[in-house]
């Protein structure tokens, strides 16, 4: 079965603490009449420090919607090669050997893709499959897990690379002060991650089940407006309650293959705040110690988007890895509202400790060049699959399925992306 190896995850080397945002949102808003509520509720998300592509006072400036998605293609392309190439050395591979790239990213915009880019940049083959992803928000980082897993299945033997790419403080907007806004605007970070998905071999995750999961009529809990300045961050009130309604899909897609969702022994979950978290270890009955990966994630980055599963993954290969054979859940949260949900077990040997992240990381050059493997051909469409159990995708789903699906499409609302700083 796929395994999903050792993330590779890197933070800007700008930074800003929880202290400062509240400075900032002190001496920006002062006459804001909720102030004392955003104030209040910042404090709350249990966000210490997060990391920025441009110094405070860039992030604070809008030069426009064009200037900011030039700045997100630069820092693109100076930030994912370096993290890419140690992800690669993480599973063993090199650039010729991967025959997917999935690119999860909804802080900017670019048509061809960074795939096309990274194919001819870094050395991947000409005949690799691209699948860039930008409409599914926070969700994202789970979806691409998904998919490279479903793609692994379809091709035994087959591997796929997957890169996160979020630089949500380059969607600060100095306009919108709803509440929901200014809170956002206290929460998320940039971020850049990256992992293997192998066909065989390798150590980490083996990839067993995925499923999704949308809440009926919940489009505009969280979406984008697209404006004249770029993305505008809507968020709804209720979605810091959304666990009542996503944490049965988790139990469902768990008991549909004989598994326990509140007996898993690792678990990798979106960190969007630490309401979300709290109420999902509710719900489930784990305690608040089994998601310590992602809530170290916000702790540390902040909401860092889609790229959050990856690294809350990359703390669990530094804090040793679990126990050949463990069982564990990974999910993703965003947009629609949709959760993606991956099943799986821990494989091989424990991981080495002590590599922490890395920032600033420059643009790498020079990965191998392309040689020889020859094109993959007639993917089958993925639409109509409903749950991945390690055989060809099934185009059906037992009886005793109750509101749990995969993810076949791409959805309308955009997130996960408000600003680095309180504006």
């Amino acid at each position: 079965m796929p395994v999903l190896c050792r993330p590779a995850v890197a933070v800007p080397e700008h930074t800003i603490t929880r202290r400062e945002t509240l400075d900032l949102a002190r001496r920006l808003h002062a006459g804001h009449e909720q102030l004392p509520l955003v104030l209040r509720l910042i404090e709350k998300t249990g966000v210490a420090k997060r990391h920025l592509v441009q110094p405070i006072e860039a992030t604070l400036a809008h030069p426009g919607f064009e200037a900011r998605n030039a700045l997100y293609e630069r820092e693109a392309k100076a930030r994912v090669p370096a993290v890419v190439e140690e992800a690669l050395a993480h599973a063993g591979l090199e650039a010729r050997d991967v025959d997917l790239i999935v690119y999860v990213s909804c802080t900017g915009f670019m048509m061809p893709s960074l795939t096309a880019w990274m194919i001819n940049t870094l050395g991947f083959r000409g005949d690799t499959r691209q699948l860039p992803i930008a409409q599914l928000g926070c969700a994202a980082g789970g979806a691409a897990v998904n998919r490279a897993h479903d793609f692994c299945t379809a091709y035994p033997g087959a591997n796929a690379l997957i890169v996160a790419c979020e630089f949500c403080s380059l969607c600060y907007q100095p306009t919108d002060l709803t509440v929901g806004n200014l809170l956002s605007n206290g929460l998320f970070g940039d971020a850049v991650a990256a992992a293997v998905v192998r066909g065989s071999g390798g150590v980490g995750i083996r990839l067993e089940r995925n499923g999704s999961h949308l809440v009926p009529d919940s489009e505009d809990w969280i979406a984008y407006k697209v404006r004249e300045t770029g993305f505008h961050f809507m968020l709804d009130k209720r979605v810091p309650g959304t666990m009542e309604q996503l944490a049965p899909a988790l139990v469902d897609l768990a008991a549909l293959h004989g598994q326990d969702a509140g007996r898993q022994d690792f678990y990798l979950v979106h960190a969007g705040g630490p309401r979300i978290l709290d109420d999902l270890g509710s719900q489930l009955g784990v305690p608040a110690e089994a998601f310590r990966h992602s809530r170290a994630t916000l702790t540390e980055y902040g909401n860092i988007a889609s790229a959050v599963v990856l690294d809350a993954l990359r703390r669990l290969f530094e804090e040793g890895g679990p126990a050949a054979g463990a069982t564990g859940l990974l999910a993703g949260f965003g947009p629609g509202i949709t959760a993606e949900i991956s099943l799986g077990r821990w494989t091989g040997v424990p991981a080495q400790t002590g590599m922490p992240a890395q920032t600033g990381m420059p643009a790498q050059t020079g990965m191998p060049a392309q040689t020889g493997m020859p094109a993959q051909t007639g993917m089958p469409a993925q639409a109509g699959v409903r749950t991945q159990t390690g055989g060809p995708a099934q185009t059906g789903v037992p009886a005793a399925q109750t509101g749990v699906r995969t993810q076949t499409g791409v959805l309308a609302a955009q997130t996960g992306v408000p600003a680095g700083v309180a504006s």
